[in-house]
């Protein structure tokens, strides 16, 4: 169903509606501030309004009154916006949020399965745990398995964010970057790193120095806290003056971290 089918009608529809409430002393001024526009585009509207014979001007007591025309035409409208709404309505109610998960065993439909997160992955299976969902359709083991009706709580800690700060170029970038300090980070660290992003030539030219194939480098800071709210621990090389926008995005949302600067005095 098409309510409104060109531009600008749903703005006319909201004026008529306006003049229809029959106020004497309504002005363009109170209709704009009351729809959020300028009061040049309520001019116009009314003038086109007023040109099609559904508004009258200057009538009496009133500003401005609708006809029997424009009447006609703002309940036909309205009821049609109803409709819309009611279907609306009726879509919303019988939807349902479907999640995916790898099904840790053998999952039939209807099905009430346990939910924990391994590895930044869902995982869908029969030992219970804090979280829960119905199964949509039969999955074997190892599949993606469709589930509604999510309850509970899925235990999950926060990974931990390592950032490891480089020199930009015109420092001397790679050469002057202190390689047995990042290997000594990877290797102290009190837990393993599940994920490795970059941002920035010089930190590609580190991690091929050291051997790391990292897993991100393109909208690292994002996917830093993706990963790190789905549990897992992040090392992030960035470059100079890189490492604000990803400690931006982590202090945004409220996600711990610390930074490790190897360059070379």
């Amino acid at each position: 169903m098409k309510v409104f089918k060109k531009k600008g009608e749903i703005t006319r529809f909201q004026i008529l509606a306006e003049i229809a409430r029959g106020d004497p002393h309504l002005r363009q001024k109170d209709i704009a501030n009351k729809m959020g526009i300028t009061i040049q585009a309520v001019s116009e509207n009314i003038k086109n309004l007023t040109d099609e014979g559904l508004v009258e001007t200057g009538r009496g007591n009133f500003r401005y009154k609708i006809t029997k025309r424009g009447i006609d035409k703002v309940k036909k409208e309205a009821l049609d916006l109803r409709k819309y709404a009611d279907q609306v309505l009726d879509t919303m109610n019988t939807y349902k949020s479907v999640w995916p998960a790898l099904a840790l065993e053998d999952l039939a439909a209807g099905e009430r399965v346990w939910l924990r997160m391994v590895d930044g992955t869902l995982f869908a299976g029969k030992d219970k745990s804090p979280a829960h969902a119905e199964v949509l359709h039969d999955a074997h083991k190892g599949e993606d398995v469709a589930l509604s009706s999510l309850g509970g709580t899925i235990e999950l800690e926060p990974g931990s964010v390592v950032i490891v700060k480089l020199p930009p170029i015109n420092q001397g970038g790679s050469k002057k970057t202190d390689l047995e300090k990042v290997r000594r980070i990877m290797v102290g660290s009190e837990k393993d790193f599940d994920r490795v992003g970059i941002m920035g030539t010089v930190s590609r030219a580190v991690v091929d120095k050291i051997g790391i194939k990292p897993d991100f480098e393109f909208a690292t800071p994002q996917a830093t806290v993706a990963a790190s709210k789905r549990g897992l621990n992040i090392l992030v090389f960035a470059v100079g003056k890189m490492t604000l926008s990803i400690t931006c995005k982590l202090d945004e949302e409220g996600i711990r971290y610390q930074i490790e600067d190897v360059s070379i005095p």
